[in-house]
């Protein structure tokens, strides 16, 4: 399992890398619906939809999928920081926010079918419209906002091993704890210092570091619904076409909230020195 994890990595990273650095929009739009289309074929398994529910999701998924990137590409064509799909972060906010918080709490289960359905929208449209224009802004800026996400999971996951003892949600997660919450914090505060005073020159140290550590509690939030649905799936993971590392569901689950509240961070922030 571990070479298995491994050897993913080693050729999955750099062609990501790759892609994010250098392909064109247009491709770029496209390599994203498909990771998306990918993701929706996993939801439908966890949420444990039939076949026509499926093929209907799916659908449906590639179609408002292609829409919004395509909406979101013109308004990026003439600005970046453009607020065109602001209430799709909006709404990804109040959902990650607002009502998850809740359903882990009291470990709910969702079985009505169009709810799942719209949990799913929820889950996977903003994801993939944030890697777009967080990438149209900066794919530097994208790099470094993923770069949070990948440092608070492996803080977590050392500072777990080593002193780990409080669980956090052991009915939903048994592996997690609280040290390991404040490892992954710490982590990304330093994290967060290095990128103010290294890359930035001291600037926005106030608003960024800040950001950085709700966008790594978010990641947590994702990782503890993931797993929550998982739980009630009845499965490890949400897919096998990554070897050692499951599905793009089990990839990006910590950035489904935390990617949309970034670039929503930023566009209230531009708004405001307009």
């Amino acid at each position: 399992m571990l070479k298995a994890r491994v050897l993913t990595a080693i050729i999955v990273l750099p062609l990501f890398l790759s892609a994010l650095l250098y392909l064109q929009d247009i491709f770029w739009a496209t390599l994203l619906l498909v990771l998306t289309v990918i993701g929706s074929r996993e939801w439908c398994h966890l949420a444990r939809f039939s076949v026509k529910n499926t093929v209907t999701f799916m659908i449906l998924t590639t179609l408002l999928g292609g829409e919004l990137l395509f909406l979101l590409s013109e308004a990026v064509e003439i600005d970046a920081f453009t607020p065109a799909l602001i209430w799709v972060y909006v709404l990804s906010a109040i959902f990650w926010v607002g009502y998850v918080p809740f359903l882990l709490k009291q470990s709910s289960t969702i079985n009505n079918t169009v709810v799942l359905m719209l949990v799913g929208w929820l889950v996977l449209l903003p994801t993939a419209l944030a890697l777009y224009q967080l990438r149209a802004i900066s794919p530097l800026l994208l790099l470094g906002f993923m770069g949070t996400i990948w440092i608070s999971d492996t803080a977590a996951y050392f500072a777990g091993r080593a002193f780990g003892k409080n669980k956090l949600a052991y009915h939903i997660s048994p592996g997690k704890t609280w040290e390991g919450v404040a490892g992954a914090m710490l982590a990304v505060f330093v994290y967060g210092l290095v990128w103010v005073f290294v890359f930035a020159d001291g600037a926005y140290l106030m608003s960024l570091v800040p950001l950085l550590i709700v966008l790594a509690i978010l990641g947590i939030i994702g990782d503890l619904f993931e797993s929550l649905i998982k739980r009630q799936a009845g499965v490890k993971d949400s897919g096998k076409i990554l070897p050692g590392h499951g599905g793009i569901l089990d990839r990006i689950d910590a950035l489904m909230p935390s990617l949309p509240l970034a670039i929503l961070a930023l566009l209230v922030s531009n708004t405001h020195q307009l």
